[in-house]
């Protein structure tokens, strides 16, 4: 299964990328730490975010998700792309896919980008509460992860990160699940 699903049928919310990287590589996050790049081993890294758009008729959620799973130019789309947007067309959401190519806009459009880089699992908290700095402290929070750079994908929150290394993916996400509820009924 790629995808883990909580909360309500909601065209927002906040959601976790498991991503993994199968070799070494090096990455300039955009003008993040003034363009100077971020060395990454091979293994499971995590990125939180959230997509909250009110706009009239949009849906942030599946549109950033999409987004996400896309590349720049000729890029080859990430292996679970199509069925994220199957995902999102029985839900209602979308009648067509997009366009699968992107600008690279966000820190973790520059890591996404590269081959090395595959999504292979989303966690979606649909919804609109905002929860995706609490979700960030929680997974920073746990000794299973361990945050790539201070501020990395963050530059919109007063601290913390949101991008980090997973060092046992199977543990971590057993624990995540159990606590992923709890926040949720929190911040409700």
């Amino acid at each position: 299964m790629q995808f883990t699903i909580f909360g309500q049928n909601s065209r927002q919310g906040t959601y976790i990328l498991l991503i993994d990287i199968c070799a070494p590589v090096t990455v300039s996050f955009g003008r993040f730490l003034g363009g100077r790049a971020i060395g990454l081993e091979p293994g499971k890294y995590l990125y939180v975010g959230s997509a909250l758009g009110h706009a009239k008729g949009s849906f942030p959620l599946a549109g950033r998700l999409l987004r996400h799973a896309s590349r720049s130019g000729n890029g080859a789309v990430h292996a679970l792309r199509s069925e994220l947007l199957e995902l999102f067309v029985s839900m209602g959401y979308l009648r067509q896919a997009k366009s699968g190519v992107k600008k690279l806009h966000w820190h973790i459009d520059y890591l996404l980008d590269l081959p090395e880089a595959e999504i292979v699992h989303v966690v979606m908290l649909m919804g609109p509460l905002k929860v995706e700095g609490p979700l960030a402290e929680l997974v920073a929070s746990m000794p299973e992860a361990s945050a790539v750079a201070d501020r990395l994908g963050a530059q919109d929150a007063r601290s913390g990160t949101h991008l980090f290394r997973i060092e046992d993916m199977s543990k971590f996400l057993a624990k995540l699940i159990k606590y992923l509820p709890l926040l949720l009924c929190e911040y409700s």
